[in-house]
């Protein structure tokens, strides 16, 4: 608990006794304006007292008054003034607070502004006089001296700061001026440091309680100040920041502005902060409520854009911090007449509508609890992996596919990096928020780039009843279609579009298994063919049990309210379902095979193919890839059935099925089991017998990451294509080496017995040459007098690859070369390569340099070691120019080496 400073009193005491006081001297009581700016497009939100005289303050708009009082509500977050990433983390930041200011006209103006603040705080509020500090602008010698005349403060107490900190414009043009701040020294046990002092740090110490602005000036667009001819006055006072001084307390939230929503929060969750839990996720849930409260009153509701995105931020920000409460149900319309009872005796309005508040918080909120779970597991793999890499940044890619799949707002993933030990690269985020624009503003999508956002078009739509697992074909209505972000009532021949339907038989891409694809066709009489009115392209769930089907119209086009027939491709799903069901075989084989640690990690099925990657740290041996194919096939032809089973998570867990990667699980799940080998959870498409998946083969074997192999195989009629096409290169190949089958795999190994033994030939005759090539070059080489008769060889071998160079270096060097410099033009890019003997390297001379001097003739760049390196460029025409350069920097190496040496 904090000192008691000054007179308690509760917060709506120190609103009226300020209105009050100010009314007794002459200033008009005039009420809070909105918090949407009325007619000011330059701000989101009102964030000051003044901001409803501005127009009076730029003499754009006169009043019948001179002088007024108010107490503003306003809102600091998004824009210029955003203080959303400190709240909750500071006892003093808040997206939602109150002003209390007193305004002059061209009325009054420094003395009084000053008289009556300081009246107010040490007579009326009985602040002590002795912890009040001032600050004032380094150049304002009168408002120091009024402070010393009216106050009494001495000069050790009023610190001179520069425009930073005590200077105030309304923009880069505009009215101006000095201001000066009264400042509470809240006791020395707060000191944050030897060098704590205004000015110097921003601790609980000194707290900020009032700024007087001084509008004296006029700036123009070179940057002149003219006197205005009438000066003006603009203060303002938190009421959250008098009301913690005044009650005694160390911090904002423990006022009765909060205490109340706080006390309440504690009753929804179950848990009590400092003891049970951290204190600020409630301090970010009392602020944000309070937030969302005011501007829903005055009509913001939560959006994607503008005041609406900000305030779904902040809303979000709340629920999120709820569930780290253990809040897993809608509790923000809960607090709503709370913030009502505290603040509506004040604000009348909110008191009115806390009905219709409380459904617009409630109606966002569930909107994003469909997707919060998910998210935050998303987020925290995302950023385990970040920390598991030893990076302290997570990418705003990353961050931005949180928001645009799950509507984490970029404030959600900050509180959440933060939490971490990560800070977050806005910097990406924006670009790819901006990136996002742009293609908006190019096409309409009719994809499904932002699941959240057609949940909300649809969000009256009943959930969709998927029934193929024993279906392929339904009567179905269409409930709903959805093109770009607009609802349509009907599609016409061509036209691309969402389609809802109230029941469907297509299977929509989750859990690995790609979507079904398949036609939505007008009914027809029995034993007619369906006209189709239009394609399936696309399946995918949304949010809330809602499947979408992206719809390419036919014919008539497609209306709402109508009956359609939906048909899905019979032999597309049939590939499917043998390639999951061989997915689940594969991973019980591997489990078997390799051992219990062969955990599935990911996996991809698809008509024609699987992809299965699971834990393990090395390659599979050809007698383990064996073993898993063979223990498969086994399955296959013992033709067993696949059994499902609906059932509890608790008895599936307890019955011993393996969760399957990638799934989310509700309290229902589903269990596939082969009978009597595996027995997984699994919300897939899968055969009734294991002998309809056909065959299984095995392609491919490899690594992913660190500890993680990756399986490609096939199965069904993509195994029977695959051996089929093997078998006919096999007959292909026995018949151009004019052998049988059973000759086949002998007449290879006799073939490559002789191909060895001829590059052996080849390669003992090229190093023949290469001796011979060495003599010649020997015999020519640069000798150099003046460093002992070494000698240099420098040649042009376009004919040579670079591991053939660097042979014919080392050949050279035994035969005496100080230096070999050889380059090559026989591929598209230039190569020097440059070598030096062992008792040149020790005598100083470099390989490195002397390359460099030659890439750069050819336009590029080298590196390696003292005694060899090697360059590329993009000049092959400079090649020759490049020897010479390099030439002449060996020589001068060499010179400088062994001048005066033997």
């Amino acid at each position: 608990m904090g000192e008691k400073l000054g007179k308690y009193l509760l917060s709506s005491e120190i609103r009226s006794s300020f209105l009050k006081y100010f009314e007794d001297r002459g200033h008009t009581v005039v009420p809070s304006s909105s918090l949407v700016p009325l007619g000011d497009p330059t701000l989101l939100f009102t964030n000051a007292g003044m901001v409803q005289f501005k127009d009076v303050f730029l003499g754009l708009e006169k009043r019948s008054y001179t002088r007024a009082t108010t107490a503003q509500k306003c809102v600091r977050a998004g824009g210029k003034h955003n203080d959303l990433d400190n709240v909750g983390f500071t006892g003093r930041h808040h997206t939602f607070f109150e002003m209390l200011g007193n305004f002059s006209f061209g009325d009054y103006f420094k003395e009084d502004a000053i008289k009556f603040a300081w009246d107010f705080l040490t007579n009326v509020l009985e602040l002590p006089r002795h912890r009040l500090w001032v600050t004032v602008y380094k150049d304002d010698d009168e408002a120091e001296e009024l402070w010393k005349k009216i106050a009494g403060i001495p000069s050790s107490r009023i610190v001179r700061l520069g425009e930073k900190d005590n200077f105030w414009a309304m923009g880069e043009t505009g009215p101006c001026g000095p201001c000066s701040e009264i400042i509470i020294d809240r006791g020395e046990d707060l000191r944050c440091g030897q060098s704590c002092g205004i000015g110097t740090c921003d601790c609980d110490r000194w707290l900020e309680l009032w700024n007087l602005v001084f509008m004296q000036f006029f700036r123009d667009e070179e940057g002149n100040m003219t006197p205005l001819p009438k000066p003006s006055i603009d203060t303002g006072m938190g009421l959250e920041r008098i009301s913690s001084v005044l009650q005694g307390v160390d911090n904002d939230f423990e006022t009765d502005l909060f205490v109340p929503i706080i006390e309440k929060i504690q009753e929804i969750s179950g848990v009590e902060p400092g003891k049970d839990v951290p204190v600020f996720p409630f301090r970010v849930i009392s602020d944000h409520v309070r937030a969302c409260t005011f501007l829903a009153s005055d009509g913001v509701q939560p959006s994607n854009e503008g005041r609406g995105y900000v305030m779904r931020r902040i809303l979000r920000r709340a629920v999120r911090f709820g569930r780290v409460l253990g809040i897993r149900e809608p509790f923000m319309g809960q607090l709503v007449p709370i913030v009502a009872a505290t603040m509506g005796e004040a604000y009348p309005e909110i008191r009115e509508r806390q009905g219709y508040i409380a459904k617009v918080l409630a109606l966002d909120e569930s909107r994003f609890l469909n997707t919060l779970e998910e998210g935050q597991k998303k987020a925290e793999d995302i950023m385990a992996q970040t920390r598991e890499r030893g990076e302290t940044v997570l990418s705003g890619r990353d961050a931005f596919l949180l928001y645009d799949t799950f509507g984490f707002p970029i404030d959600l993933t900050k509180d959440m990096a933060r939490e971490r030990g990560l800070v977050v690269d806005e910097k990406e985020f924006e670009k790819a928020m901006e990136e996002q624009r742009a293609k908006s503003r190019k096409a309409r999508k009719t994809g499904f780039e932002d699941v959240l956002e057609l949940h909300e078009l649809v969000q009256d739509v009943p959930p969709t009843k998927f029934v193929g697992y024993d279906n392929l074909t339904a009567e179905c209505k269409v409930l709903a279609i959805v093109s770009g972000n607009s609802r349509l009532t009907e599609m016409e021949p061509g036209d691309e579009a969402l389609v809802v339907l109230d029941v469907t038989p297509f299977y929509a891409t989750s859990g690995g298994q790609e979507k079904d694809l398949g036609t939505l066709e007008f009914p027809s009489a029995p034993g007619e063919v369906g006209r189709v009115a239009g394609s399936v392209t696309d399946v995918m769930k949304g949010p809330g049990g809602i499947i979408f089907h992206s719809v390419k119209a036919t014919r008539q086009g497609i209306m709402v309210g109508q009956t359609l027939v939906a048909r899905v491709d019979a032999k597309r799903r049939r590939g499917l379902e043998r390639h999951h069901t061989a997915t689940h075989l594969l991973h019980k084989a591997l489990r078997s095979v390799l051992g219990e640690h062969a955990q599935q990690s990911g996996s991809l099925v698809d008509e024609s193919r699987l992809r299965f990657d699971f834990s393990h740290t090395g390659a599979l041996t050809k007698e383990e890839l064996k073993k898993v194919e063979d223990m498969v096939n086994e399955m296959i032809m013992a033709d067993v059935p696949v059994l499902v089973e609906e059932t509890n998570l608790e008895e599936a867990r307890r019955k011993g099925a393996i969760a399957l990667f990638g799934e989310k699980y509700g309290e229902k799940v589903r269990v596939v089991e082969v009978e009597g080998f595996s027995k997984e959870l699994c919300g897939g498409t899968h055969v009734r017998r294991t002998g309809e998946v056909g065959q299984f083969q095995i392609i491919s074997e490899s690594a992913v990451a660190a500890g993680v192999r990756r399986i490609e195989a096939v199965a069904g009629e993509a195994a029977l294509s695959r051996s089929q096409y093997m078998a006919s290169v096999i007959s292909e190949i026995t018949e151009k080496l004019g052998v049988g089958p059973d000759e086949f795999s002998s007449k290879i190994d006799s073939l490559l017995n002789t191909i060895a033994s001829l590059e052996r030939e080849i390669a003992a005759l090229r190093q023949e040459k290469r001796k011979d090539l060495a003599d010649l070059l020997i015999r020519n080489a640069s000798t150099v007098s003046e460093a002992g008769n070494r000698k240099i060889v420098v040649s042009r071998q376009d004919s040579l690859k670079p591991d053939e160079m660097r042979n014919l270096g080392d050949v050279l060097k035994e035969k005496g070369a100080a230096v070999v410099i050889l380059g090559s033009a026989g591929s598209e890019r230039p190569f020097l390569l440059v070598m030096v003997d062992e008792d040149s390297v020790g005598a100083g001379v470099d390989a490195v340099k002397i390359v460099r001097k030659g890439a750069e003739v050819m336009g590029g760049s080298g590196g390696g070691k003292s005694h060899m390196a090697q360059a590329g460029g993009r000049n092959p025409q400079e090649l020759d120019r490049a020897l010479s350069s390099a030439l002449e920097e060996a020589r001068r190496q060499l010179i400088e080496a062994y001048r005066g040496k033997p």
